[in-house]
């Protein structure tokens, strides 16, 4: 899969793989459909972030959940 192409797959992929290294409990609560184009490198530099961590403190997983949250359309 090539992340550099900004398309709606790709958010939704980035979203997906996020939610799941983070182990979020209510997932459905950040969908790929509340992400547009605008905000992909912003997306992607926070998935490159959470793809290369294996541990997560709380405070870090609430200001990703945060940050994503800002991101939303």
């Amino acid at each position: 899969m090539d992340l550099t192409i900004k398309s709606a797959e790709n958010i939704e992929y980035m979203i997906s793989q996020i939610t799941t290294k983070l182990r979020m409990v209510n997932a459905d609560a950040i969908k790929s459909s509340q992400y547009n184009e605008d905000v992909y490198e912003d997306l992607h530099d926070i998935y490159e972030m959470v793809m290369k961590k294996n541990t997560f403190s709380p405070n870090e997983m609430q200001a990703i959940v945060e940050e994503l949250g800002n991101l939303r359309k």
